[in-house]
């Protein structure tokens, strides 16, 4: 609180031994003081004010929350509880060998989770993942609402320097599944891993944002160890570890086999299984295609032997095996493929459907 000291001394005194003084700032630890000359035909008076440094006197200065502070630990929270979400899906998936959703590449993200690579010295990756996400979500909201005592005895004072620790080997480990991913799972898409290393590059990004630059050279070493460690346990791991193909079939060895066909044929598939064969319209198909087997069953086993049909591997399927020579003319790209009247179509396709496009007419059956 400011005060007031008034001083009255003689000015013909005051003034005999000092120089007239105008203003005067004195600054003494934790306070500030000024100093004004008040003039009057008797007497100088001194008015002494004195106010507190907040910046200097620790004891009454009352710390504010930083609101900037505030953002990061509710955004690196967020992105966390986002992690350990995702991350929980595919242990579950892993521990249940579950099929996984993929929006986007199909069956490669199946493909991915359940290959070597999804294990780290023999513990699921995901499993691994949970835990990291949920250190970071944990310790941001620890920090939050002020916390003393964190999560396995980590203090308070040293939570900046364990999530940076946390988010840099995440961040390291991201990277090296990235190069994975793009070497030895060529043509494959994971939505999961990519989601997975956006959110940790997240979370490292913003950790290192929040220390600042100076913090940030003091703690490069650290940051080093841990991205080497990471790197090296991961190589050491996934040694031995094998690729998949992107096809199925890569490395599998099938001998042909005629499929047999069980449904009996109807009246509408013998008429329209020769009339097919009358306007030149051909089917082109693989033994081993499901989807083929399932076309010749709308027809049933009397009209399919009707069909012009064109097996693209009458030999059988080995690593490195080419399709027949009609096939490639025909540039066969899937199983089944029709080619009526000229036009390309592909995929089953239902008895109508194939009516309508070869210009069936059931009134008009071939003789």
């Amino acid at each position: 609180m400011a005060s007031f000291v008034n001083i009255s001394l003689p000015s013909s005194s005051f003034l005999s031994r000092w120089p007239p003084i105008r203003y005067h700032r004195s600054v003494s630890p934790g306070r500030v003081c000024f100093f004004n000359k008040i003039s009057h035909p008797r007497l100088l008076l001194l008015s002494l004010k004195c106010s507190k440094n907040s910046e200097s006197d620790p004891e009454t200065s009352v710390p504010q929350p930083s609101s900037a502070g505030d953002v990061t630990n509710k955004l690196r929270a967020a992105i966390g509880g986002i992690g350990f979400l995702e991350t929980a899906y595919l242990a579950y998936l892993k521990l249940t060998n579950s099929e996984a959703f993929c929006p986007i590449g199909g069956g490669t993200c199946s493909d991915v989770l359940n290959s070597d690579y999804a294990l780290l010295f023999g513990v699921p990756l995901p499993l691994i993942g949970m835990a990291a996400y949920g250190l970071v979500a944990v310790a941001a909201i620890s920090i939050q609402l002020s916390v003393e005592d964190l999560p396995l005895g980590i203090k308070k004072s040293d939570a900046r320097l364990v999530l940076l620790g946390c988010t840099t080997s995440m961040a390291a480990a991201s990277a090296y599944f990235l190069y994975i991913l793009s070497t030895k799972f060529s043509g494959s898409f994971c939505s999961y891993c990519l989601l997975s290393a956006l959110l940790s590059f997240s979370l490292f990004f913003i950790t290192v944002k929040d220390l600042g630059w100076h913090e940030m050279q003091k703690a490069m070493g650290l940051q080093l160890f841990v991205a080497s460690l990471v790197l090296i346990t991961l190589n050491t791991s996934f040694a031995g570890s094998k690729p998949i193909s992107s096809s199925s079939l890569a490395d599998v060895e099938l001998p042909y086999y005629s499929p047999g066909i069980t449904a009996p044929s109807s009246p509408f598939a013998l008429s329209l299984a020769k009339h097919l064969r009358s306007i030149g319209a051909k089917m082109y198909g693989a033994f081993w295609c499901s989807h083929c087997l399932e076309q010749k069953e709308m027809f049933g086993r009397e009209a399919v032997k009707l069909l012009d049909y064109e097996e693209c591997f009458p030999g059988g399927y080995r690593t490195g095996t080419k399709m027949i020579k009609a096939c490639t003319d025909a540039k066969i790209e899937g199983f089944p493929t029709w080619i009526i009247n000229g036009q390309v179509v592909s995929g089953e396709m239902e008895l109508p459907e194939l009516a309508r496009v070869s210009g069936f007419n059931e009134s008009v059956q071939p003789s």
